[in-house]
C-alpha cells in the first residue's frame, strides 16, 4: 500500500520524505491557500520533494474549462495528477485527459456507482471520502471495501486512494481490504508511528542501560 500525504505544507512533505514513507501528495486550493502560497510554484516545489504523484485540483466546473486547466497543470511536471470532481463533465474531461495520457484523480467519490463512472473513463486514481461519509452517519469502510470488491471482479486498472482519513485505524481497515494507497493528513502519519507499549519499551530500556553503565563505573 502506497502512503500520501494530503497537505500543501512543504516542512510536512520534507519529513515524510525524510522518514522514507511517503509516495506522493494530494492537495486542493484549499489546503495550499492556508499556506499562503501561488498554487503553480507550490505545485512544482512539492513535485519537486516528492517525486512521485501529486494531484492538482482543477477549480473550473464546466468541461472546456476543466480540460484546459488539466493541460496547463500537467506542463508543471511530470508528477503532476490533475484532480478532477466528480461530476458529468468531470468524467467527460476525464475520458478526453486520459486519451491524452494526462494523469486524473477523480475525487469527492461518495459511492461505488460514482467508482464504477471513473473507472469506465479511465481515471488513473478514484478518490472515496472515508471520514465525510461517516460524518453522514454512513459507513465509509463499507462503501470502500464494495469499491474494491468492484474492482477486482473487473479487473479495472484506476488506482483506489482512501481519503477523507481521520484516524489510524482507517488507514488500517483500508490495507486488510487491499486499498492500493491512503491519503492523510501528516498527524495521522504521526500517530501511525505512535504505540503505548513502544514508549513504554523504550523508556525500560534507558533506565536499564543508565543501570548498566552506573554498574560499570563501580
Amino acid at each position: 500500500m502506497k502512503i500520501f500525504l494530503d497537505t500543501a505544507n512543504l516542512e510536512e512533505i520534507k519529513k515524510g520524505v525524510e522518514w522514507g514513507i511517503v509516495d506522493g501528495v494530494t492537495t486542493n486550493p484549499t489546503l495550499i491557500s492556508k499556506e499562503g502560497a501561488e498554487f503553480k510554484q507550490r505545485v512544482k516545489e512539492i513535485c519537486d520533494l516528492v517525486k512521485g504523484p501529486v494531484s492538482a485540483e482543477v477549480v473550473s466546473l464546466d468541461y472546456e474549462g476543466m480540460v484546459r486547466e488539466a493541460r496547463e497543470l500537467a506542463q508543471i511536471s511530470e508528477y503532476v495528477v490533475i484532480k478532477i470532481p466528480m461530476t458529468p463533465d468531470g468524467i467527460k474531461a476525464v475520458k478526453t485527459l486520459s486519451a491524452e495520457g494526462i494523469k486524473t484523480n477523480v475525487t469527492l467519490v461518495f459511492s461505488p456507482a460514482q467508482a464504477i463512472l471513473a473507472a469506465k473513463a479511465g481515471a488513473t486514481y478514484v478518490s472515496p471520502f472515508i471520514g465525510r461519509m461517516d460524518d453522514l452517519s454512513n459507513d465509509g469502510m463499507r462503501m470502500l471495501a464494495e469499491i474494491v470488491e468492484i474492482y477486482n471482479n473487473y479487473g479495472f486498472e484506476t488506482e483506489i486512494i482512501a481519503a477523507s482519513i481521520r484516524h489510524p485505524m482507517h488507514v488500517v481497515e483500508a490495507a486488510l481490504m487491499g486499498v492500493d494507497i491512503v491519503t492523510i493528513p501528516f498527524a495521522v502519519l504521526e500517530r501511525l508511528f505512535k504505540h503505548p507499549m513502544t514508549d513504554l519499551g523504550i523508556e525500560r530500556f534507558m533506565e536499564d542501560w543508565k543501570k548498566y553503565l552506573e554498574n560499570l563505573k563501580k
